[in-house]
C-alpha cells in the first residue's frame, strides 16, 4: 500500500509540476499550423470555388447541413464577399504566426477558428487529413505549445533578464489582443451569431476570462496561492491535452489498421495496386507504374502497411519499437506524399506521430537548426549574439500576456 501512495503521489507531482513534453508540442504546433498555412497559400487562386461563393457546395446547403448538426464557422455570419476574404486572410495570418509562436495562445484561438470556419462551411472539400487537423486545432488550444521554438519563449526570457536586472517590463500587445477580441466575442454573442454549435463558444469564452484572470493574477496579486493554483490548473490541462493528442493518434492508426483488415484487397494483398492506378491519385504515373510492377513488392507494402499500423498502439511500451516503427511510418507518409499526390493529408499525419518522437532527438534537430540560421546570419550581416531560448526553463515561456 505504501508503495502505490508513493506511485500516486510522484505520478501527481509529475502532471502539476511541469508542463510535459515542451519540444513534442511544439513540433505538433509548428506542423499543424505550417500544413494549413501552406494549403491555404496554395489554393488561395481556388478559394472561391473551395468554401467561398463560387463553390459547389452553395450557401444555401451549408445553411442546410449546419442548421442540422449546429456546426461552428465563422463564414455562416455573412454571405458577403468582404466578409469570406477577411475569414481567409485571418486563417493565413493566424496559421503563419502560430507558427511562429507570436502570441500563442490567442493565436492557437484563431487557428481553430479558421480551420472550423472554413472546413465546415465546405465539408467535402478535403480528406482524412483534414479531419485530423480539425481535430488537432482544437487540442493545440489547450496545451502550452510555446515553451521551445517560438517568439513568445524568446520574449518570455528577455522579459525575466530585465526583471533580473531590476527593469519594470509592461506588455501592451497583450491586454490590446484581449480587448479587440472581447469586443468582438461580446458582438457576435449579442448579435446571435454563437447560436448553434454550444461547445466552442463556450470555449472561446472559458479562454478569453482565463487570461483575463492570468493577466490579474499576475500583475495585482502578491505572489503566492492563486498563481500557484492558476499554474497547476494550466499544466494539468496542458498535460492532459497532450494524452488526448496522442491517445487520437494511436486511436487512428489502430481504427485504420483493423478496418484494412476486414477489407478483402487488404487480405489477398493487392490493396495498395489499386489507388496506384487511379488517375487522381497519380500524380507520377511513371513512378506509379514502377512500384506496382513487383507483385511481391505490392504485397509487402500492402501488409505491411496494414502490420505497422495495428502494432503502433502497443509498441508505445518499448522505446526502442516504438521509434523503428515511427520512422517507418514517417517514411511511409513521405512516399504517400510524392507518389499518391496528398502531401496535406501526409504532413498532417506526419505532424500527429511527432508527439511521440524522442526529446533527445527533437533537442538535437533544433540545435542543428539554430546552428544553420546563425551561419545564415553569419553571411547575411554582422554576427548576432547567440538568444538564450527558455529550453532549460520552458515554464518561463508563459510568464506574459496573451501567450
Amino acid at each position: 500500500m505504501n508503495r502505490f501512495s508513493l506511485a500516486v503521489s510522484r505520478g501527481i507531482a509529475r502532471v502539476t509540476e511541469a508542463a510535459l513534453g515542451p519540444y513534442q508540442t511544439a513540433v505538433i504546433r509548428i506542423g499543424f499550423s505550417a500544413t494549413w498555412l501552406l494549403f491555404l497559400l496554395r489554393e488561395f487562386p481556388h478559394r472561391h470555388e473551395l468554401y467561398g461563393p463560387d463553390g459547389p457546395w452553395s450557401w444555401g446547403l451549408a445553411e442546410q447541413l449546419i442548421g442540422t448538426n449546429k456546426a461552428f464557422t465563422a463564414l455562416m455570419w455573412s454571405d458577403g464577399g468582404i466578409w469570406f476574404e477577411s475569414v481567409y486572410l485571418l486563417a493565413i495570418l493566424a496559421s503563419a504566426l502560430l507558427m511562429l509562436g507570436w502570441r500563442t495562445r490567442t493565436m492557437s484561438v484563431l487557428f481553430m477558428v479558421g480551420v472550423l470556419s472554413l472546413q465546415n462551411r465546405s465539408v467535402f472539400m478535403g480528406d482524412g487529413g483534414d479531419n485530423v487537423l480539425h481535430l488537432m486545432s482544437i487540442y493545440l488550444v489547450f496545451t502550452r505549445c510555446a515553451q521551445v521554438w517560438s517568439l513568445d519563449a524568446r520574449r518570455a526570457a528577455r522579459a525575466e533578464a530585465a526583471q533580473a536586472r531590476g527593469e519594470r517590463v509592461t506588455d501592451r500587445t497583450g491586454p490590446a489582443l484581449w480587448g479587440v477580441l472581447g469586443l468582438v466575442l461580446i458582438g457576435a454573442t449579442l448579435a446571435g451569431r454563437m447560436e448553434g454549435d454550444r461547445l466552442i463558444p463556450a470555449l472561446l469564452w472559458t479562454v478569453w476570462v482565463a487570461q483575463a484572470l492570468w493577466w490579474l493574477t499576475g500583475r495585482r496579486a502578491k505572489p503566492g496561492e492563486p498563481r500557484i493554483m492558476l499554474d497547476v490548473v494550466a499544466r494539468v490541462v496542458h498535460n492532459g491535452a497532450l494524452l488526448v493528442i496522442m491517445a487520437e493518434a494511436c486511436l487512428i492508426y489502430a481504427t485504420a489498421g483493423w478496418y484494412k483488415i476486414q477489407g478483402s484487397r487488404w487480405q489477398d494483398g493487392t490493396a495498395v495496386y489499386y489507388p496506384l492506378h487511379l488517375e487522381y491519385f497519380s500524380p507520377w504515373p511513371g513512378l506509379a507504374d514502377l512500384l506496382s510492377a513487383s507483385g511481391t513488392m505490392v504485397m509487402l507494402v500492402t501488409y505491411g502497411t496494414v502490420l505497422v499500423q495495428v502494432a503502433f498502439p502497443f509498441t508505445l511500451f518499448n522505446r526502442r519499437v516504438k521509434n523503428v516503427l515511427l520512422a517507418v511510418m514517417i517514411t511511409e507518409h513521405a512516399v504517400i506524399a510524392v507518389v499518391l499526390g496528398l502531401p496535406f493529408f501526409s504532413l498532417a499525419m506526419i505532424a500527429a506521430d511527432a508527439v511521440f518522437l524522442p526529446t533527445a532527438f527533437l533537442r538535437r534537430l533544433g540545435g542543428r537548426a539554430a546552428r544553420a540560421r546563425d551561419r545564415l546570419l553569419r553571411r547575411g550581416g554582422p554576427a548576432q549574439p547567440p538568444d538564450q531560448h527558455a529550453h532549460e526553463r520552458p515554464e518561463a515561456t508563459h510568464v506574459g500576456f496573451g501567450t
